[in-house]
Formats: C-alpha cells, structure tokens, sequence
C-alpha cells in the first residue's frame, strides 16, 4: 500500500511537471528567428503565457512554409488547446485549420492575417493601414526638414512580401499620404515603379532590396539624386542604405537620402543615431502579446475576448474579429522617450 502512494505521488509529480494540471496548453507558431522581432514576440508571449497558468509550446519556421504547417499539424497532434499563427504566407493554412477546427481548438492570427479559412476565431494586431501613414508622414517631414529646396523630390518605394497581408496595408496606408504629392508634382518616381506587384519584396529580405535599390541607383540616377526611399521594414532600410553608401550617399555633397523603417530593431535605432536611416515605426511586441493572452484566457475559460476592429480584415472567407493596437513613429527626436522610457530597450543597448 505504501509503494502504491509512493508511485500515486510520483506519478502527480510528473504531471504537475508536465503541465497536465496548467489551464490549457497554447501552439505558438512564429515565421523565423532571422528578424530580431519575432524572437521578441515569442519571448514575450511563451512569458506571459506562463504567468497566466498556462503551458505553451513556441515553434519557429525560418520562412520554410512546409516547415510551419509541419509544425502546426504536430501542435494539433498533441492537443494544443488554443494555436496562435504568425503565418510565413496567410494563404496556406486552409488545411491544417479545417484540422484543428475539427479538434475543436481556436486560432488566433497573429499580427499577420490569416486568408482563405473560415477556422481563425480572431485576429491580434496593430492597426497596420496606420503604419503605413506614419512612414510617409515621416518621410515626408524628412524630405522638408533635409532637403527644403529639391521639389520635386525623387522617391523610390519598397513594399513588404506579397504572401504577407500586412504588406498591402503599409503600403496603402503610405499611399493614402504620397498620392496625392505624387498627382500634385511635389514627389517624383524616377523609376516609375509603383504599386505592389512592382515594389514587393519576397520574405521581407534585405538582401533582395538591397540589390532591388542597386539596380535602381544604375538605372535611373547616373545624372540625379535620390531624396527618400519608403522601406516598410528595417531589415529592408538597411539593405537599402547599405546600396546608397556604395555610390557615395551620406559623404561628401551626396546627402543621405530620408530612408524609413518598421519594427524598431536595434541596427536600425544605432543608424538613425549615427544620421543614416531617418524613422523607423515602432510595435511594442509586449503589448500585442498582452492582447493575444488575454483573448485566449477569455476563450478557454467561456467569456468574449476584448475586440476593437470588426470591419477591416477580411480574410476572403469572414471579416475576422480583431484587435487593433496602436503604432508610434520613433525618429532621432523621441526614440529615447519612447524606446527607453517604455522599457523596450536599455539606453546601454542603443548606444
């Protein structure tokens, strides 16, 4: 009899420590590790999770789309209650939710909109069209502040990866403010590449914008000057200002071009420091990570997640429930007002 209680109190041991008795166990799956912000979404979530009581299981892809499915099947397979998707492509995952529906466990998109599927319960986000404003406004207040007498200014436009929802919104959201200028004679495309299906950049990748603004710079600026560049991301910027470099842009009378970002990470907040990338936009991933434990903490336990967004994202099947949060433009003015004061960063690891 006493061996029996020995082996029953073992036996709880091991499923305290397993998590058995937690409040749930949540499928985190994240796009790559290759950008400094997903490492810091899954850090702050796989946290927060776990003070919340429950278990979580964080799984990144590195952009590797049969590799995420993969990885959500497994999360289906061992009975994740709640799936929570960073999607590499937001229209491949039809399949994989029909099967977690049919186990019946919630999804939750993550910052990147999920398409084609009737099987995502909501969606945790920033407002993204918002983003993109903030870049443009920012690059415009850069243009006049850099250069007051080059009207009219020559830009050139980058966008995010086709397969990713969000980039559509950046670069509308930019749009909605250069337009305009555009129409109005105040801004110039010497490339004349415009809209996404010319300026998207696959995966998000650095080295492709990189060689992207190569060619522009060879193509047409032999005999002008480039003014901005609306990069939607800071990998991209700094691809970007790694091509304006090596034709001389930031020495002698080739003033660096206004060039903007997204995402805060830290090369970029050292070179608009150092007076080489302008702007950059800034996400506190702890806060989208905040929002997204609080609507699977309601799910799982019977109530409505907070929502503030009913309208705007629909995924081609369902205007997806969302909550959108609120992005703030960060230049050499505010960054430590915002990154440091905020936590974000340490004033040790910027400088």
């Amino acid at each position: 009899m006493k061996f029996k209680t020995v082996l029953a109190t073992a036996a709880a041991a091991v499923l305290v420590a397993s998590g058995a008795f937690a409040d749930g166990l949540v499928g985190i799956a994240m796009p790559t590790k290759s950008s400094a912000r997903w490492i810091s979404d899954g850090t702050s979530m796989v946290e927060q999770f776990q003070a919340a009581g429950y278990e979580t299981d964080l799984q990144y892809a590195e952009d590797d789309i049969p590799n995420q499915l993969a990885q959500i099947e497994n999360m289906i397979t061992k009975g994740v209650n709640v799936l929570v998707i960073a999607a590499i492509d937001g229209t491949t995952l039809s399949n994989a939710l029909e099967n977690a529906s049919a186990a019946g466990i919630k999804v939750i998109a993550y910052d990147r909109l999920i398409r084609d599927s009737g099987n995502v319960d909501y969606y945790a986000t920033f407002d993204n069209f918002k983003v993109g404003v903030q870049q443009a406004e920012s690059l415009v207040k850069g243009l006049k502040e850099r250069f007051p007498d080059a009207k009219p200014w020559n830009v050139e436009l980058f966008g995010g990866s086709p397969d990713d929802n969000n980039a559509f919104f950046f670069y509308n959201g930019a749009m909605s403010v250069l337009q305009p200028m555009i129409d109005a004679g105040d801004i110039a495309v010497p490339s004349g590449q415009m809209g996404m299906d010319k300026v998207g950049t696959l995966r998000w990748d650095g080295a492709v914008a990189q060689a992207r603004m190569d060619n522009l710079l060879s193509a047409n600026y032999t005999d002008k000057q480039v003014n901005g560049v609306l990069s939607p991301y800071d990998g991209l910027s700094i691809g970007i200002l790694s091509s304006l470099k090596g034709v001389g842009y930031g020495s002698g009378d080739m003033k660096m071009p206004i060039v903007t970002g997204q995402d805060a990470e830290l090369p970029s907040v050292k070179s608009i420091l150092a007076g080489e990338q302008y702007s950059t936009v800034f996400k506190d991933t702890r806060e989208l990570a905040r929002v997204t434990v609080g609507m699977v903490d309601a799910m799982l336990k019977g109530g409505e997640p907070e929502i503030n967004d009913t309208t705007t994202y629909d995924n081609g099947v369902k205007v997806v429930p969302s909550y959108l949060l609120e992005p703030v433009s960060v230049d050499a003015s505010n960054w430590e007002q915002v990154l440091v004061g905020s936590g974000y960063y340490t004033k040790d690891q910027v400088e």
